[in-house]
């Protein structure tokens, strides 16, 4: 793959102006809530670290998915909650602290277990001579780029509340279309691999990303957590950052490789639909229930 101008360009403008947004939606005391209510943020994070990454694994070996399609695909597991979960999530009569706190505390510990979980996924897959993985300096650079406007827009909302009360929304917008743009760079730098492996990327895509609201929904009910955490947690797991992981892969100074950013591009599509049905379906089921639950957005 070449090193193409508009990604060397666009991306990191992309990727900061989107986790600049993250942050300018942060607090401290998202942070602190750890502390506070150890038990559902521990739960979700156990899911989110743990238990997806192996399902994950399954679901590449089930599907037999071409080694870079694999690697995305593990890519796209350690990549931390989307923030549109906090949208949906509120649709959904969720707890929308807990995801608040979960895409806070998964954003910074995500740095640390990615190049982790894509080493390994790069040495399982790909032939020694594919295989090339992440130095340290090349995780500092993700360091940097990721946490880096996040802590910005942090800084901002503290210290200067009004304009990243103003911002908000234009960030939201440049998010978006910074979006719309890296899922289109990511399909039309590899489009005949995506033409070739729709059908399959796609079904495996689907399936995890189901496995992972699932998971998310039902292993906090199984530990205690009441239906508000469970959908807040099922919300967050299933909608992944999709545009980090699609960012990863296509870098030219990281993995350089637009067929591993495939998998993350059909999902980042597939999650809004299945995350509507979702919230349709377990306020269906439970709606009631959720009534009666505490109303306000608790992480208890």
């Amino acid at each position: 793959m070449t090193n193409d101008p508009l990604l060397t360009l666009a991306l990191p403008i992309a990727l900061g102006i989107i986790m600049l947004g993250l942050g300018m939606s942060l607090t401290l005391d998202d942070f602190k809530r750890v502390a506070r209510y150890p038990k559902p943020v521990l739960i979700g994070l156990g899911c989110q670290i743990l238990l997806l990454p192996l399902a994950c694994f399954g679901i590449a070996l089930g599907f037999e998915l071409e080694p870079a399609l694999a690697v995305g695909l593990m890519l796209l597991a350690a990549s931390p909650g989307g923030t549109s979960a906090n949208l949906y999530s509120h649709l959904a009569h969720g707890d929308v602290a807990l995801n608040i706190t979960l895409t806070a505390v998964n954003s910074v510990i995500a740095i640390l277990t990615m190049p982790i979980i894509v080493n390994l996924s790069l040495i399982y897959f790909m032939t020694a001579d594919q295989a090339i993985p992440l130095q340290f300096t090349k995780v500092l650079q993700v360091f940097v780029i990721v946490l880096g406007p996040v802590a910005i827009g942090m800084l901002l909302k503290s210290k200067l509340p009004n304009f990243a009360q103003r911002m908000e929304k234009p960030v939201k917008i440049m998010s978006a279309l910074f979006l719309a743009l890296i899922v289109v760079l990511a399909m039309v730098q590899d489009w005949q691999t995506l033409v070739d492996y729709a059908p399959v990327v796609g079904a495996a895509a689907l399936l995890f990303n189901l496995v992972s609201m699932a998971v998310g929904y039902y292993v906090p009910q199984l530990l205690s957590l009441n239906k508000r955490q469970s959908i807040a947690i099922g919300m967050e797991i299933g909608i992944h950052n999709g545009t980090l992981a699609i960012a990863l892969a296509l870098s030219p100074v990281l993995l350089n490789n637009a067929t591993m950013a495939i998998p993350a591009a059909i999902y980042s599509i597939i999650m809004f639909f299945t995350a509507a049905l979702f919230g349709l379906w377990v306020n269906w089921r439970h709606g009631d229930e959720l009534k009666e639950e505490e109303p306000e957005a608790q992480v208890s």
